[in-house]
């Protein structure tokens, strides 16, 4: 839905926190270059690199999901990284709002397929900018070391072009399937997220989270040796 930007994709929130001290000052560091899309897409490799993706470390809490919150532990998934990626272009005046779709993942850890009992990721969070009249989209997720380590093509942004996940890796083996989209967002749809998650992943989202003392990073270099 290409929408005109309005006065909420450039308005803080609780969780596009975009007027935190600390997510201004890291968009007015990285926002670098000449106009809007230079800078966008300064800041959406300073998202997707810094701060690294572990799947293993969802926090569903407000505190946890709000963007400031991948900058104090960086690291995060795809949804506050996404979020961070809102905030940041919002903070230095970029109209942005957040997107999301459920994707097929064909590549994960054995421990993550376990846990999940499905290849199917829902909420899937990307970031939405309006850049040159028209919504781009910016998906930060995986930092470039993992994309090496998995053999992934890294995703780029040019601010013209959708960057989203690729259906091949660089073996040409199947990586992402995009199998359903949420549509777009002024603001972290939460409490939604939440309830689908509790529903659809209820061993994940078990009181005792298997995942709780493991580290995606270790499985993922024993996995890729």
């Amino acid at each position: 839905m290409n929408t005109l930007p309005c006065a909420a994709t450039l308005a803080p929130t609780a969780l596009i926190d975009s007027d935190h001290p600390e997510v201004i000052a890291f968009a007015h560091q990285h926002a670098q270059g000449q106009d809007d899309r230079e800078r966008a897409v300064s800041l959406y490799l300073a998202v997707r690199d810094q701060f690294r993706y572990d799947p293993y470390r969802i926090d569903l809490s407000p505190e946890g999901m709000r963007a400031s919150s991948v900058l104090a532990q960086g690291s995060g998934w795809c949804v506050p990284k996404a979020a961070l990626m809102a905030a940041a272009c919002r903070a230095v005046g970029l109209h942005a709002r957040l997107g999301y779709a459920d994707v097929r993942n064909h590549l994960s850890t054995e421990r993550l397929r376990q846990t999940m009992q499905t290849d199917v990721f829902i909420w899937h969070g990307y970031a939405d900018i309006w850049l040159e009249g028209q919504w781009v989209k910016a998906t930060p997720a995986f930092n470039i070391e993992l994309c090496d380590k998995f053999g992934l093509l890294p995703l780029e942004f040019d601010g013209k072009n959708d960057s989203i996940y690729h259906p091949f890796d660089k073996a040409g083996n199947r990586h992402m399937e995009y199998v359903n989209q949420r549509g777009t967002f002024d603001d972290m749809p939460l409490a939604q997220i939440v309830a689908d998650f509790k529903t659809v992943y209820r061993g994940w989202m078990a009181e005792k989270d298997p995942l709780k003392n493991a580290s995606f990073e270790h499985d993922v270099a024993r996995e890729t040796r």
